[in-house]
This record gives structure tokens, sequence and C-alpha cells, in this order.
């Protein structure tokens, strides 16, 4: 898979730095030279100078050949454009925007511009760690509506089986870690001490979910 990551911050670095350890091609765009010595002299990846949003910076990283664009600068407008662009012109099949201000998500979700909200992800974990809620840490998909919520397993939930955490159609575990390896639980599965429950959630469910494994 080929990448381009625009904005070279500590987001941009990182995803750069771990997309190429997992063996994908990655072209990293940013208006500072100096940013790019966040990502390392190991870094096998390309960098080019420029904006992020500009035709024939995006060319010289490689846009018409990539399969993916990820727009991370410190800019909601430049990220919102630099991924219209990717997607409108371009054709690039898989395109992120990162946003700082929350209510424009739902903006650029109408749009057809798939974001992360950051704000909106660090407010919801720590008001789930304020509600002592420090067992359940989740990813929320598409504007926040589903949730994968990661559940270790103690106390009184040890001896419960799968379908203790499942509702149909709100509630649905998907995979377990047991001592470090993964698979997919079937209903009679039974919950061991420090399993770690991966289980899809609805967000309107998300009380429910709390109310289980409390």
């Amino acid at each position: 898979m080929h990448l381009i990551v625009v904005g070279c911050g500590r987001v941009g670095s990182l995803l750069a730095q771990q997309m190429v350890a997992e063996g994908h091609s990655v072209s990293v765009i940013d208006k500072n030279p100096q940013a790019f010595k966040r990502l390392g002299r190991e870094f096998r990846g390309q960098t080019v100078l420029g904006v992020g949003f500009d035709r024939d910076t995006l060319r010289e990283a490689g846009v018409e050949r990539a399969d993916a664009l990820a727009a991370v600068t410190n800019g909601d407008n430049s990220n919102y454009i630099t991924a219209t662009v990717a997607r409108d012109v371009f054709r690039v099949p898989n395109v992120v925007a990162r946003i700082y201000d929350p209510q424009r998500e739902a903006i650029y979700r109408e749009l057809g511009i798939r974001t992360i909200s950051s704000t909106s992800w660090a407010v919801h974990t720590i008001r789930r760690i304020l509600h002592g809620d420090e067992t359940v840490s989740s990813i929320q998909f598409g504007g926040g509506e589903v949730e994968i919520a990661e559940v270790t397993i103690t106390g009184r939930l040890v001896g419960h089986f799968v379908r203790d955490l499942s509702v149909p159609g709100e509630i649905m575990p998907v995979a377990i870690v047991r001592r470090g390896r993964a698979f997919l639980p079937t209903p009679g599965v039974l919950l061991e001490e420090g399993d770690v429950v991966h289980i899809a959630v609805l967000a309107t469910a998300t009380g429910l979910l709390e109310s289980m494994i409390q």
C-alpha cells in the first residue's frame, strides 16, 4: 500500500513510522523542513516539502498511485481541503482528515470526508475515567455511532460466558486476547481472569455495557 501523510507533527510522524515498519510505502508532506526531523534518520519513506493541498506537491508524493491519504496537520480547513482534493481530483480511495473542532465533524461527514476528532475522543475518554470506567477504553467509527470497547476481565466477570456480554443488535464481543493470543469468541466461551475482550457496541448502548461490566 502507498500512503501519503500530510503533516509531520506528532501524529503524522508516528503514523508514518509505523506504516513504514509494517512494510508499506509512505510519503510525508510538510511545509516545514524541520518537521521531518521527527521521523528520525532511519526513516525509509519519502519526504516532500510543500503544502498538502497543492496538486504538484501531491503528485510528487505519488498521489496518482496512492491507496490512502491521511491529512493530519494542525489546521482543520487545510486538512479538509487536502482530503477533498485527494478524493475528488486524484480519486484516492481511502482518505481521512484529522479535525480539532468537533462541531465541524458532522459537517465534514455530510460532505463525505471521514474524520478523526482528537478533541471528541479525548473528552469521551476523560469523561469515562472521571466516572470510574477505567476498565473500558474505546475506538470510535464513523461519527461515533459504533465503538470498539476494550474490557479487561476481572472480579465478578470471571467465569461468565461471552454470551453474557452480548445484546443482539447492540453489543457484540468480536475478539478476545488471552495470554497474548487473539481469537474470535463463540457465545459459549468462558471468560478468564485477565482476558481482554473487544466489544462492538452502539454509542446508544454504552451505558448498558458499562452496567453489565460493573
